[in-house]
């Protein structure tokens, strides 16, 4: 271990559907965390790593503040609570062109308890069309906390992900690397997996069927032939639910089913056999035993 390498916990937090995931994987140039137009798509804390040089960023992509409607939704507000606590510096983002609101003040008095160094990353600039809106926006913000720095960007196009970057790198300090310098994600492959899957289903389905589902991988096996076979089960809440998610003759499930193949494959750079099954669970996001079994034990966050 070189003890002139550098190191920093970053918590990337903010209200769901502003870009955390895509500025994330961004910065990681690989798809670690899903991306969604649908809010609140993230539910673990996702572990990132990435290591330039001297420098190692380790990213904790939490799910969007947001109020609770069920168990799952208190402990995904528990990971972001958790997340802030325990790191060297957060990152908050927001979106261009939007003040601040209940979400981004509650943030930002814990960073006022915590002493916390933050820096404010404004996203989604691509979509803004009056510069004069941005500065009104940076200057709404800086009144309200002194970050460290504040750096508009945009994840869809890369625009200020450099600067952001270079800003993030100043919250290391030497100590050395916690992370081999080739890791990415300390996330389960079967975890990445289930996420790819999920992903799929929220981009393909709408309204609230893609929140009631869950994904357990079931098997998980490289052959002699370096095919990788997979079973997967996806968990819904409704029979009904479970039909729209199949589709006519099967077409819908077939769908979800090759998108995330191809994304297997592109993230483990093999051939993939994937096999999908839709069940039902009943009310599973307020049952404790199932989010468990699930993996959403209060212990993951």
């Amino acid at each position: 271990m070189n003890q002139n390498d550098k190191s920093a916990f970053v918590a990337i937090v903010g209200r769901p559907n502003v870009g955390k995931s895509s500025i994330l994987n961004r910065l990681l140039g690989q798809k670690i965390a899903i991306v969604s137009s649908k809010p609140q798509t993230t539910r673990n804390r996702i572990t990132g790593v990435l290591t330039d040089g001297e420098y190692q960023l380790v990213f904790f992509d939490t799910p969007g503040m947001h109020k609770p409607k069920n168990s799952l939704g208190k402990y995904m507000v528990r990971s972001v609570n958790e997340s802030v606590g325990g790191v060297d510096c957060c990152m908050l983002v927001v979106e261009a062109g939007k003040d601040p609101e209940q979400t981004e003040l509650g943030l930002i008095k814990k960073f006022k308890t915590l002493n916390m160094p933050a820096i404010l990353a404004i996203n989604k600039i691509d979509m803004l069309k009056e510069k004069d809106v941005l500065m009104k926006q940076i200057l709404s913000y800086t009144s309200l906390y002194d970050f460290d720095s504040v750096v508009p960007v945009s994840a869809q196009d890369g625009r200020g992900m450099s600067e952001l970057l270079d800003e993030l790198k100043k919250q290391s300090s030497e100590g050395g690397h916690f992370f081999d310098d080739d890791t990415l994600t300390d996330q389960p492959e079967r975890v990445i997996v289930a996420e790819i899957i999920r992903e799929k289903i929220l981009r393909l389905c709408d309204k609230e069927i893609p929140h009631g589902t869950a994904i357990v991988i079931e098997k998980m096996k490289t052959r002699e032939n370096g095919i990788l076979d997979i079973d997967a089960t996806i968990f819904c809440e409704r029979e009904s639910h479970k039909r729209i998610i199949i589709g006519k003759g099967g077409s819908m499930l077939k769908k979800i089913s090759t998108y995330a193949r191809q994304d297997i494959e592109n993230f483990f750079d093999c051939k993939v056999f994937l096999q999908t099954w839709v069940k039902v669970k009943e009310d599973w996001r307020n049952r404790a035993q199932i989010l468990q079994n699930f993996g959403y034990d209060e212990k993951n966050f």
